[in-house]
């Protein structure tokens, strides 16, 4: 089994920065789908960012240029470094992770972009 456990969210203006982190429970060497998910009040949960199985990265177009997800697999941890942050950036965001055949998310960290 794998826990995931999100922070960094808070509330930020528009145009500002925020880094989000997902620590897991045990080592995240050999996972290789690991990813940021995002819910808005209303909508489905979707992809924001990930990396996928074959070692690269894949990002929702309306993030492109402006977040990065990054991994430090010394510390079991995946990141989500945010840029330019917008009002529609605004939801729950959730790290998830594929392992073992499982799917696994954590509880989610909340992200409020004022204009």
């Amino acid at each position: 089994q794998v826990q995931l456990v999100e922070s960094g969210g808070g509330l930020v203006q528009a145009g500002d920065s925020l880094r989000l982190s997902c620590a897991a429970s045990r080592s995240i060497f050999s996972i290789n789908v690991m990813g940021w998910y995002r819910q808005a009040p209303g909508k489905q949960r979707e992809l924001v960012a990930s990396f996928t199985n074959g070692g690269g990265t894949n990002y929702v177009d309306s993030v492109k240029g402006r977040f990065t997800i990054s991994r430090d697999n010394a510390k079991n941890t995946v990141y989500l470094q945010m840029s330019s942050l917008r009002p529609e950036d605004t939801a729950v965001y959730y790290c998830r992770a594929f392992a073992n055949s499982r799917i696994y998310w954590g509880q989610g960290t909340q992200v409020t972009v004022s204009s």
